[in-house]
């Protein structure tokens, strides 16, 4: 059961992690808010990405498994 479970977490850590913060840069630029803003964004999106992955992240690997065949 944990093994299911890392993968999920890890990924959607490194997505939300990098998406909120270019996002957040990308909106409001880098200054002595940046990290207080990004945080916000990011302690917001992770859990979301997380339960999306946890449901998600086998019904599109398998998607690309048969896309690729077809490739």
């Amino acid at each position: 059961m944990v093994k299911k479970l890392v993968f999920p977490v890890l990924m959607s850590c490194y997505m939300a992690l990098l998406m909120t913060c270019l996002i957040t840069y990308i909106n409001t630029g880098f200054d002595a808010g940046f990290w207080a803003r990004w945080w916000t964004a990011f302690y917001i999106a992770w859990p979301i990405a997380g339960v999306l992955m946890f449901f998600g992240a086998q019904r599109i690997r398998e998607l690309s498994e048969r896309i690729s065949k077809k490739l």
